[in-house]
């Protein structure tokens, strides 16, 4: 029988190239994300590529309602989730905390701290009962370091590192393991969205220097939950060498 993964924001970007490495490796995957054509489409590859299941769930994590409903609808058989990937999360505008948009810190709150909750706490019961599990949290470089106008984007990220330390010492003693993830500059379409859809400003972020991919951060995700079972990897940082820290990139002249 082949494990089960649950993994959120999986339509793109890191979650999808999550989805494409853990069936890669035969485990059947609950697939979560806001766009339902985008998920469809990604499980019909799945399933012929690599002969797994899925489950799709679509619903936006940021509805408490809409987690509890959807998790709880899940076919008996789905239940036994070996592995949550809480890779949902955004970044929405780059402003002075003086300057910013108030509607955009409340996407960013309710998103990448609150959604991730929200999921967790659905989630975790289910492992504790099941005396094991492992639940990876994508966070940011921004959880460890602060950049000018990232304000709100990084007090999020900061949350999701010390969350994760709390999840990790209060499930420890259940045999659930806790893993957090911090990428540097990753691209994907986080500058798009950060940006309101502005291709030609996004598309700056990622120009002259080698910036990291979302299957180099996959890889760090099944390399982390394929160890041992005595073995926790807490965390990981990982950046472009040209990006030597939050806000700084050595760019090719």
């Amino acid at each position: 029988m082949n494990k089960i993964a649950f993994i959120t924001g999986a339509s793109s970007g890191i979650g999808e190239a999550c989805a494409h490495i853990l069936a890669a490796h035969k485990y059947d995957l609950i697939l979560n994300a806001r766009r339902a054509d985008k998920l469809k489409e990604l499980a019909n590859t799945l399933q012929d590529q690599y002969e797994i299941q899925t489950q799709l769930i679509p619903f936006d994590v940021r509805n408490k309602g809409d987690v509890h409903r959807e998790i709880h609808h899940l076919p008996e058989k789905w239940r036994h989730i070996d592995v949550l990937i809480n890779n949902a999360g955004l970044a929405k505008g780059l402003s002075h905390f003086f300057e910013g948009n108030s509607e955009d810190w409340d996407t960013m709150i309710d998103t990448n701290v609150k959604g991730l909750m929200y999921v967790s706490r659905e989630i975790a019961p289910w492992m504790i009962e099941n005396k094991s599990g492992h639940i990876v949290n994508i966070g940011s470089i921004a959880g460890k370091e602060i950049y000018d106008k990232g304000n709100v984007y990084v007090g999020t990220k900061h949350a999701v590192d010390a969350i994760s330390k709390s999840m990790r010492l209060e499930l420890s003693s259940h045999n659930v393991r806790v893993t957090a993830i911090h990428p540097g500059a990753v691209e994907t379409e986080f500058s798009l969205v950060r940006f309101n859809g502005d291709a030609e400003r996004a598309k700056t972020v990622y120009q002259g220097f080698d910036n990291l991919v979302a299957t180099d951060i996959a890889d760090a995700v099944y390399w982390a939950i394929s160890r041992p079972a005595h073995v926790n990897i807490n965390e990981l940082t990982i950046m472009p060498t040209a990006q030597p820290m939050a806000g700084v990139i050595h760019r090719k002249s």
